[in-house]
């Protein structure tokens, strides 16, 4: 259960980690928001806080060593504990490896899969300390299903899915679970990353117009359920499609 405790949640300034702060405020908890964009999780930080709720917003960018240190420890250290993390940062830039820009890769690969060790590796010895925790890694069905033009983000979400499996293995005499999820199309800003890509954009409207996309709030009913759930109980793994979503 996450009653009074301390969840930190990265990628919180829109998306899938508003609406997993707000789930887990609904159920009891504080809530640390970490993002670049520091105007949106203020924002989000001051709704909460006029609704009765505990929060802070700490300006991040997880693909600094350094900073995602600062975000972890600072939830513990404004908030008074560090029962939760939920990596949620990432970046999603589609197209084929040939002539790609590899600055993108770079972004990706420093975002999706360091950004998630470095936040990973700030909060183990804190939940040890605290005698337990949750780690929960927000991935994708693309971790799970490799497609065209999509290889190098494959590969991150690939990269966390098999991260998180060593990791559980390795934590959970420390009574640290791991949780990996892993969304199909949700409706958020994700895929406005490829806005100069217009043949990625067309692709993804297509799609939009055969299925229903999930909402952020979908995905944040799933954290927010392996978050609260009893500490014997590990959801380790869970993909969420559009019902009509083929692949």
């Amino acid at each position: 259960m996450i009653n009074g405790k301390v969840v930190a949640i990265t990628g919180a300034s829109s998306g899938i980690g508003e609406a997993t702060a707000l789930a887990c405020v609904k159920a009891g908890a504080k809530v640390a928001l970490g993002a670049r964009r520091a105007d949106r999780i203020e924002a989000l930080a001051s709704r909460i806080r006029d609704d009765g709720g505990q929060a802070v917003a700490i300006e991040t960018d997880v693909s600094d060593e350094a900073g995602a240190r600062a975000f972890v420890e600072g939830a513990r250290e404004q908030l008074g504990g560090l029962h939760g993390l939920v990596n949620n940062a990432g970046v999603m830039l589609l197209g084929p490896v040939e002539g790609a820009d590899t600055d993108q890769w770079r972004t990706m690969i420093g975002v999706n899969c360091l950004g998630v060790l470095y936040c990973t590796h700030a909060a183990i010895p804190i939940m040890r300390d605290e005698g337990a925790g949750h780690i929960v890694n927000v991935s994708s069905v693309a971790g799970r299903t490799a497609s065209l033009g999509s290889a190098v983000y494959n590969m991150t979400k690939w990269g966390v899915g098999g991260f998180s499996e060593g990791l559980r293995q390795e934590v959970l005499h420390a009574n640290i679970r791991v949780t990996i999820i892993e969304p199909g199309f949700v409706e958020t800003e994700l895929q406005g990353h490829n806005e100069g890509n217009p043949i990625v954009m067309e692709a993804m409207e297509k799609m939009r117009e055969q299925i229903e996309p999930l909402q952020a709030s979908d995905i944040a009913d799933a954290i927010a359920y392996a978050l609260t759930r009893e500490q014997h109980v590990s959801i380790n793994e869970v993909l969420i499609r559009p019902t009509k979503q083929t692949r």
